[in-house]
């Protein structure tokens, strides 16, 4: 495949491995071991016997008819947020719950934001009879309540982390500390397509699923495997790794990916790393990073938290360097608008993320004949009290 990561852990220019030495032998274990655990056909059907039985697969390609006649194409939604747990962020958690296991880990971490990874990573260890400890932004607990009790009735230990900008990247940061800390006993299972290789490509290649059951779906409804459009936001961007990851290689298809502008691209207050990041490294990967001159990382806003992180997957860096993916830059207000449009016109709430995805078909100059597939990554009832904030400082009557 012409995009996918080469040995030493590159896609293009970004990736690698940039990691303490007292880290150095879990990564590589991992390194070494994740492609014959992931690939050996007894994982491979646990892996899927649970993704059907358990998660639900294949979630719906659902074609959305009002928003279809809005904006004058056929627009399908792939809805994640029928996945269990609400995102899909449960379909990595599954396999590496099952890639830990077989490397006789004893203890699980995880990172969080928005909290659907932290739920989904409660989850699978609850399934399996795994401690979980989950570090998660300060700030982030407190916009994301309802995904914080969730995890602590799940079982885990949710550790809220005040230091730096109490978000995401702080988050990871102590989680980092504490797999140092914890080397032998314990796996990491990181939420996105960023750290160290493995990581970028093993969860892209979890999250395939969802770009396989698109081809097979579309298949059925329209007689080509090949939309004209696939569109997901991006964060770090698992979902939009897996929404795009059978159609990598396919340049017919074209590749639309949505990040986070804040409050504006030139305000200050803005995660748009593709526009306003440089070649930097953050938490163990090479990539596009939003920083100062001298390095410092620039603290990112968005009204998303799933998307407030300073830089982008390497995968991703190397799709937008290329050429090969598109992006959108997308604010606050917009998304919140796409966000009532969809609920109003679908009778779908969807999570703050996935709506930064929505608004961008305002962006697209799309034609009648075209086939685009959106990615529904999650569902709004984790943001539900942002939403009503949001709304009644506007002045939205919830009810129109």
């Amino acid at each position: 495949m012409k995009y996918a990561v080469d040995e030493r852990g590159y896609y293009g220019n970004f990736g690698g491995a940039y990691i303490p030495e007292m880290l150095y032998p879990a990564v590589e274990e991992l390194r070494q071991q994740y492609l014959n655990i992931i690939y050996d056909p007894s994982f491979q059907e646990e892996f899927n016997n649970l993704l059907r039985d358990y998660v639900g697969r294949p979630t719906p390609l659902y074609l959305a008819k009002r928003l279809s006649e809005k904006f004058g194409a056929k627009i399908y939604l792939k809805r994640e947020d029928l996945a269990h747990t609400g995102a899909h962020k449960i379909n990595n958690t599954i396999g590496q719950i099952l890639l830990a296991k077989r490397m006789g880990k004893t203890r699980i971490i995880a990172e969080t934001g928005a909290g659907q990874h932290g739920v989904a990573t409660a989850t699978v260890c609850a399934l399996v009879g795994l401690e979980c400890v989950v570090y998660m932004g300060k700030i982030d607990t407190e916009r994301q309540k309802p995904n914080v009790s969730r995890m602590q009735l799940l079982g885990a230990t949710v550790v809220p982390v005040t230091s730096g900008s109490q978000t995401l990247k702080d988050a990871t940061n102590e989680a980092i500390r504490d797999w140092i800390s914890n080397p032998v006993d314990t796996h990491y299972i990181i939420g996105s397509v960023v750290g160290p290789h493995p990581y970028p490509d093993m969860v892209a290649r979890f999250q395939a699923i969802i770009s396989e059951e698109i081809k097979a779906q579309l298949l059925e409804k329209e007689g080509t495997d090949k939309p004209d459009y696939v569109v997901a936001c991006v964060g770090g961007g698992s979902n939009a790794a897996g929404a795009y990851y059978h159609f990598l290689d396919e340049e017919e298809v074209n590749l639309i990916a949505v990040e986070a502008a804040g409050h504006g691209i030139d305000t200050g207050f803005s995660a748009a790393t593709s526009v306003l990041g440089t070649l930097g490294i953050i938490h163990g990967s090479k990539t596009l990073l939003m920083q100062t001159e001298d390095g410092q990382i620039v603290e990112p806003h968005s009204i998303s938290a799933g998307l407030d992180y300073p830089g982008i997957g390497p995968l991703h860096a190397h799709l937008i360097e290329s050429g090969r993916a598109k992006v959108y830059s997308v604010t606050d207000d917009e998304a919140m608008e796409a966000l009532v449009m969809c609920s109003r016109m679908e009778g779908i709430i969807p999570a703050i993320e996935s709506s930064h995805a929505l608004y961008a078909l305002n962006k697209m100059e799309l034609k009648p004949t075209d086939v685009v597939v959106l990615n529904l990554s999650g569902r709004g009832d984790k943001d539900l009290a942002t939403i009503i904030n949001y709304l009644d400082n506007i002045d939205v009557p919830h009810g129109k």
